[in-house]
């Protein structure tokens, strides 16, 4: 046996969230990582916190209250990454999720003149906007002073930590699909670019058959995206890269003259359902915490404890 109370599996922010949790709880927490927060999918995430469309319906908008209260509360730690950025998400009405508008103070439609051309309605409203890198870096020095380690450790099969330790927690996101394995857990590839950032202070956002978003950074801006299911390339198309920032210089002509910093790409972990279960494994307790698809930020803190509350 190790000095290990539980082994979570996954260094991305679900991982990290989850095992800071526990850590800060008073469990004796390892981590387990195929591969470090820096090249995990998270760290390529726009990490603008918002409720997307994922099931279960009942429990996401408590899970995203829950998580942006968290990012509230870092937002005066500058080493945390986190904003509160105002912006606009059009074609969207402000009851479209009446728990999350209420918990956010000041949101409202946005005006005519708050609206690019071709957009008739939308909801204005301040969040946070995370730096991921600058985050997961955060995450990682958190659950370091809770007393929590990380591994670089890739893993076959759940038995290893099983026989390490009492409870074991699944946060491996697309790796599930192998792990569990659960087919349902299915890639979305998600394509951004970086370019310097033009002065842009807001953020715009729209969700339609074209994934069209501009999350600005000091510095920086992020541009998208794409979801391609079922798509498990990670090399950056170039076409794709110039339809992306056509579509969001039509939002601000200024992005189409701005510099290219990066393409990433990222595969979306996604399922019909996110699980956060429980079942027994080989004397030892396996808890779940999976199938977030692009709103992994946007929940992290909520699914942690609800996973903790399993244990």
């Amino acid at each position: 046996m190790s000095d290990a109370d539980v082994i979570v599996l996954g260094g991305g922010v679900t991982g990290l969230t989850t095992a800071i949790v526990l850590a800060e709880r008073g469990a004796r927490v390892r981590v387990w990582a195929k591969e470090l927060a820096a090249w995990t999918t998270s760290a390529v995430a726009g990490a603008l916190i918002w409720p997307y469309h994922i099931e279960p319906a009942d429990l996401v908008a408590a899970w995203a209250v829950r998580s942006l209260r968290e990012y509230q509360g870092l937002v005066h730690n500058p080493a945390a990454g986190v904003r509160l950025v105002t912006g606009v998400q059009a074609d969207t009405a402000p009851d479209f999720l009446p728990t999350w508008t209420a918990a956010l103070d000041g949101a409202r439609p946005a005006t005519p003149a708050e609206l690019p051309d071709g957009y008739t309605r939308g909801l204005r409203a301040t969040v946070p906007l995370l730096d991921m890198r600058l985050h997961l870096d955060y995450l990682m020095r958190r659950l370091a002073a809770a007393g929590g380690t990380i591994e670089e450790r890739a893993v076959a099969g759940f038995g290893a930590a099983a026989r390490m330790a009492p409870v074991i927690v699944n946060c491996t996101g697309l790796g599930s699909r192998t792990l569990v394995p659960d087919p349902a857990v299915r890639p979305v590839r998600g394509q951004v670019v970086v370019v310097e950032n033009p002065g842009l202070t807001e953020w715009f956002a729209h969700a339609g058959d074209q994934l069209t978003y501009v999350l600005p950074r000091p510095g920086y801006v992020i541009l998208g995206g794409t979801s391609q299911p079922g798509s498990w390339d990670l090399s950056p198309d170039p076409a794709i890269a110039r339809t992306i920032v056509a579509r969001c210089a039509r939002i601000h002509p200024a992005l189409a003259t701005a510099r290219v910093l990066e393409h990433r790409v990222g595969l979306r972990p996604a399922r019909s359902s996110v699980r956060v279960e429980r079942e027994k494994l080989d004397g030892a307790l396996l808890v779940h915490n999976y199938g977030h698809g692009g709103a992994g930020v946007t929940v992290a803190w909520g699914c942690a404890e609800a996973a903790a509350a399993l244990i």
